[in-house]
């Protein structure tokens, strides 16, 4: 998982850092000619988020193009329950397609101010069936177990947020 991590990083570090560039000084030029203050927490909120959408673009769309040893799964929990729990596989596909999408649904639930997990559910489903709609045109395979991981992985994100902010509101009512 972290080799996964670290080739996906180093494929995009370039688009990170033009993006990065571009984001940086339009939003401070933004903010300059508005007169306003940047919220730090906000801003680099907002700029890991920037990062993580270029990191799943790379992810999905640039990995592992060659569909020919492989077919599309229209069963659900077919593929997932092929691997051995714990096995590198496992953890790489199973787990893998889960933690990928927790930072959608926490940036989901973020900036929509988003309690109800059932909207970011929503939005995980649409986007995770576009990504893999685009990767069965692009070569690789569309898989229903990827779709249920990635909602679920969204679903933790969102519930990740909840308890952000169940647990900073604890903090402010002690301030008090």
């Amino acid at each position: 998982m972290k080799e996964t991590v670290r080739d996906i990083l180093v494929g995009v570090m370039p688009n990170i850092i033009i993006c990065c560039v571009i984001a940086v000084t339009l939003r401070i030029t933004y903010l300059i000619k508005k007169r306003q203050r940047p919220q730090i927490i906000k801003e680099l909120f907002s700029l890991t988020f920037l990062v993580y959408i270029l990191c799943l673009f790379y992810a999905v769309t640039f990995q592992d193009i060659d569909g020919s040893w492989a077919t599309s799964n229209l069963h659900p929990f077919h593929e997932m329950f092929r691997y051995s729990f714990g096995s590198r596989l496992f953890i790489k596909n199973v787990l893998g397609n889960m933690i990928m999408f927790v930072p959608y649904g926490f940036f989901s639930s973020y900036f929509l101010q988003e309690k109800r997990v059932i909207l970011i559910m929503i939005l995980t489903l649409i986007v995770s069936f576009t990504i893999e709609y685009i990767q069965l045109q692009i070569g690789r395979v569309f898989d229903i177990d990827d779709i249920i991981l990635n909602v679920l992985g969204g679903m933790i994100g969102s519930f990740i947020y909840i308890l952000f902010l169940k647990v900073g509101s604890m903090f402010t009512k002690n301030r008090d």
